[in-house]
């Protein structure tokens, strides 16, 4: 339990008419950071480029042979260091100036990282692009900013040639891997200028050309949020922004409220590097010479991956973690006796040294958790969560389990995912900590919503931020940039705040995704979703209501391996698992199920679902159900099972 402020109020800020007054960390109080010391103290680091010479990074991948993953390899800061001048040096011969924008298209993997680093040495700027967004997006990214040149892995070739007539200013690709002699011949049918990554190293090997290191606010990337409905938006962020919430985190780690990962140190990259919460991961791994080891590309065999690379730094997305916590608790229950009562007197035993700051313990953690600690490899140190909120309860069972430091982040890619970071030692659950060092943070009243920054005892509304961190405004878009940056320098972020009694921020509500009921309740069905999540017969769920109705309905998608586990103890042990989800037994029994979990996990009554769909494909960044950070598309979902929600209304409203 707290027993400290961990952020105060901004002396003498102004007091504005229905909004709190900013809040800084208890850590910086008098001023934002965006700069940080080398550790040599002899030098300051401001730009990308300079926290990259900081680390001068080595970097570990699996080589895939005949679709076998084979063992890591790696190499040491200085090669790559030496390969990065190289391409660097190789695009500039193709015809690359500063500030030039270049497109990435490709899954995690060692050139993607060299390429951006390439960017960064030459005043480059990388804009990513994911094949997930669709065709739509990708050419709208690529004609917005007049892209001419794409670094791509060789698989997405044959998409960017197929798209070409509807990408007027694409001129070069450079392939990751192997180049194929019919694609070559086709690209160069289209006007397309194609080679490989390595092609353009050893041009530059062989004619180097001088580094244009960046400044500060140099651009360093436009980084297009995917969203849940309309046209992508581009976000310019400068090497300033992200090297500010790496900042951010050494200054935390002096005071030992956060961690700075060495030499000793391992990260497994598997989170897209097309999104911000990736790269400001690696930016901190890069500043301390960091081991990075990249995933094979296939997150059903992430944690094969894991397991040989056994990293001490584990970043992730509570999509996983409650998978984790959701096969543990369900495995607890299938084996029962002697190993169900050990687990739980062990589980008890820990949960209870959690409220006096003791994460480890001598017998339960060989006895009953090592097994369960080797599913992340065995050495996991640090586990960090972002992304989107995460249930008090999985971040205990993390604690607990993996005997780890957790922290749970909040951040957005409108400020390179650096808004606030729960602190080391502070292992109170629910919430996300105070502001990061290079930000300060107010919440704004939302009247329609009940939220104001006068509220009592803790004050309530939207999170607004300003500082170091927070992007330059959306490519292109002034009219979009207006309506999330004011004049003052304040982004809005979309999400409803509170402030606890101890200055830490709680992610309480989503402003956008709240809608009222027919009695005029208000539901976050995010909330309810990720209550109904931890059930161990659920992998996941949308839940719908609609203003006209006074109840709610979900889509839920059963957890295959439990649901056929638990279709055996009840008679239903012939059926596979598709027939399972079309059994209206089945359908009945999870409702029940669900509506007992919800009222013993504090749901009210309003928030219990009423009717359920059941279904067996799962929600998918493939199937547009997902964006690509995981977060559930609720405008296509409402489209794609309209006449499934109306069905089940009128099943509802039948049987009053």
């Amino acid at each position: 339990m707290a027993t400290q402020l961990y952020s105060i109020e901004v002396p003498d800020s102004p007091i504005v008419s229905g909004e709190g007054k900013p809040r800084r960390s208890i850590l910086s109080p008098d001023k934002l950071v965006y700069t940080y010391t080398s550790h040599r103290g002899d030098s300051t680091i401001s730009t990308l480029y300079e926290n990259f010479l900081e680390g001068v990074q080595r970097s570990g991948y699996r080589p895939i042979v005949d679709g076998v993953a084979q063992a890591y390899e790696w190499m040491t800061y200085s090669r790559v260091q030496q390969r990065v001048t190289n391409f660097g040096a190789g695009l500039v011969h193709l015809g690359l100036k500063a500030n030039d924008i270049f497109g990435i298209i490709s899954i995690n993997r060692p050139e993607w990282t060299m390429s951006e680093l390439a960017g960064y040495m030459y005043t480059f700027i990388s804009c990513p692009l994911y094949e997930s967004l669709g065709h739509a997006a990708i050419e709208f990214i690529v004609n917005q900013t007049e892209m001419e040149t794409i670094i791509a892995s060789d698989d997405k070739v044959p998409l960017l040639l197929e798209m070409k007539s509807t990408l007027p200013t694409l001129k070069n690709i450079i392939v990751m891997g192997t180049l194929d002699q019919e694609l070559t011949e086709e690209a160069k049918g289209l006007g397309i200028n194609i080679t490989t990554w390595t092609d353009i190293e050893t041009n530059g090997r062989d004619n180097p050309a001088p580094a244009n290191p960046p400044t500060p606010d140099d651009i360093a990337t436009i980084c297009y949020t995917s969203g849940t409905t309309g046209t992508p938006k581009g976000a310019i962020l400068t090497h300033k922004n992200f090297v500010a919430g790496v900042s951010s985190f050494h200054m935390m780690a002096k005071h030992q409220k956060f961690f700075i990962p060495s030499v000793e140190d391992t990260h497994v990259s598997y989170l897209p590097l097309a999104h911000v919460f990736e790269r400001l991961c690696q930016a901190v791994m890069i500043s301390g010479a960091t081991r990075i080891g990249y995933y094979q590309g296939d997150t059903l065999k992430l944690l094969d991956d894991v397991a040989i690379l056994q990293p001490t730094v584990f970043v992730s997305v509570p999509r996983l973690f409650n998978r984790i916590y959701d096969k543990v608790l369900a495995g607890v229950k299938a084996k029962g006796g002697l190993a169900a009562y050990l687990f739980d007197r062990a589980y008890a035993t820990k949960k209870a040294n959690l409220r006096r700051g003791i994460l480890t313990h001598a017998i339960w953690d060989r006895l009953v958790f090592g097994a369960i600690r080797a599913r992340l490899g065995g050495k996991v140190k640090h586990i960090v969560s972002g992304s989107a909120p995460i249930s008090p309860d999985v971040i205990d069972f993390l604690r607990i389990c993996f005997s780890a430091d957790v922290y749970e982040g909040y951040g957005q890619t409108e400020q390179a995912a650096g808004l606030s970071m729960s602190y080391r030692g502070d292992l109170a659950p629910g919430q996300v900590g105070p502001p990061q060092l290079c930000v300060e943070v107010k919440l704004r009243d939302i009247p329609a919503m009940n939220y104001s920054s006068q509220d009592k005892p803790l004050p309530r509304g939207e999170i607004m931020l300003r500082g170091h961190s927070v992007f330059k405004g959306y490519y292109k878009s002034p009219k979009q940039t207006e309506d999330t940056l004011d004049s003052d320098g304040w982004a809005s972020t979309g999400d409803v705040g509170q402030w606890d009694e101890y200055g830490r921020l709680v992610v309480i509500d989503r402003v956008k995704n709240i809608f009222k009921l027919a009695q005029g309740e208000y539901i976050a069905p995010e909330k309810i979703e990720s209550v109904l999540a931890k059930h161990y017969l659920v992998a996941q769920v949308f839940v719908y209501g609609h203003s006209l109705q006074s109840t709610l309905v979900g889509i839920v998608v059963p957890d295959a391996e439990t649901l056929t586990g638990w279709a055996v103890e009840n008679g239903h042990g012939d059926k596979t698992f598709e027939e399972l989800c079309n059994e209206p037994s089945v359908k009945m029994a999870l409702l029940k199920e669900l509506s007992t979990f919800g009222r013993e996990s504090d749901l009210k009554g309003y928030e219990i679902l009423k009717n359920i769909y059941v279904i067996s494909e799962q929600f998918s960044i493939e199937n547009d159900l997902l964006t690509p950070t995981f977060k559930l598309k609720r405008h296509t979902a409402k489209e794609r099972y309209g006449a499934e929600l109306e069905r089940m209304y009128a099943e509802i409203n039948s049987s009053y």
